[in-house]
């Protein structure tokens, strides 16, 4: 009686109120839900840590979520149910998500049938965990937002991380002329091994002097840009004519001189993966399943850690010296 009284439960971060890192609560209690019609319930084996959990946890984001609450939304792991209505998945896939309905950081979690897919043979869990958010948020980045074509220039600030990398092999395997910032050695040379043609250190102080000088002056044509409240203003001097700079990622206010948008006739377009369309997210996910079967998809996981350590995740993913790949849960 007592295995069948704790077979229903699992564990999962809980977030009581919001804060520091330290908010994160690891509870051994918490029921397993029960999919709904359209829903599954997968068993977790790896789960994503975005930037964007850190902020939504502060109490800093648009969104705030009711508490209590677990966060995560790239899930990678395996079909334990599914609800009335879903016929696409059955007991035992390999999935990965964009969303999730309960949290992403726990053994088990409920996303709608939509939001899941099919996790290829190819990829490990921990891989299956970086696709999710990185891939579908560089390939909007990219081409539903920035109307990237083949042979323009993109700049990736800040090309270590999940999308960085994410947005190199896109860019790279769509035939634009790649350029990467990241601030370690080693963070460089990951960016080089995937896609990028050149890469700067964006930790040295006449960088963006080298990235002119590589362009001849001419420019870039997109700027993907992960930390918009440091580079935003410097980003609007290295456009292009008609450049476009993508917001990806931003952790505060910046000032900027709107006469330099008008001197190139430039774009600031900001993206949020949680506003596309249905439509708009099949063709995320046709081209990124696309990629993996291609062989050019192939996603860099960085750091690991046991779900125990969440708090520690939540902290380096903003504090560390540099990234390199996706920071990943187990």
């Amino acid at each position: 009686i007592a295995m069948a009284a704790t077979r229903n439960v699992m564990r999962a971060v809980r977030v009581f109120e919001f804060g520091g890192p330290e908010v994160l609560k690891i509870q051994s209690d918490v029921l397993i839900p029960s999919p709904k019609e359209n829903q599954v319930l997968i068993k977790v084996h790896a789960c994503g840590v975005n930037p964007v959990e850190t902020y939504i946890r502060s109490g800093t984001y648009t969104r705030k979520p009711a508490l209590p609450y677990t966060p995560g939304s790239d899930v990678a792991g395996v079909i334990e149910s599914v609800g009335d209505g879903v016929t696409a998945f059955k007991k035992g896939d390999r999935v990965f998500t964009i969303a999730t309905i309960s949290g992403g950081y726990a053994d088990y979690a409920l996303a709608a049938a939509d939001r899941v897919f099919p996790l290829p043979v190819k990829l490990d869990f921990r891989q299956g965990a970086a696709v999710g958010i990185p891939y579908f948020t560089a390939y909007r980045a990219l081409f539903q937002k920035g109307r990237a074509k083949a042979g323009e220039r993109v700049l990736v600030h800040g090309a270590s991380g999940g999308v960085g990398i994410a947005t190199c092999q896109i860019a790279r395997a769509c035939g634009l002329k790649v350029l990467g910032t990241a601030g370690t050695e080693e963070g460089m040379n990951t960016v080089l091994k995937n896609g990028a043609h050149r890469v700067f250190n964006h930790r040295e102080a006449n960088y963006l002097d080298q990235i002119k000088e590589h362009t001849g002056m001419e420019g870039v044509d997109i700027i993907i840009e992960m930390l918009s409240n440091v580079n935003l203003a410097a980003d609007l001097q290295l456009l292009a004519y008609a450049g476009r700079v993508v917001v990806v990622g931003s952790r505060g206010p910046i000032e900027i001189n709107p006469r330099d948008t008008m001197s190139k006739e430039s774009s600031i377009i900001g993206v949020s993966l949680f506003l596309a369309t249905e439509e708009e997210r099949h063709e995320c996910a046709t081209a990124v399943l696309n990629g993996i079967e291609a062989g050019w998809l192939k996603p860099i996981v960085g750091s690991e850690y046991p779900l125990e350590d969440v708090a520690k995740a939540h902290e380096d993913i903003i504090h560390s010296g540099g990234a390199r790949g996706k920071m990943v849960l187990l």
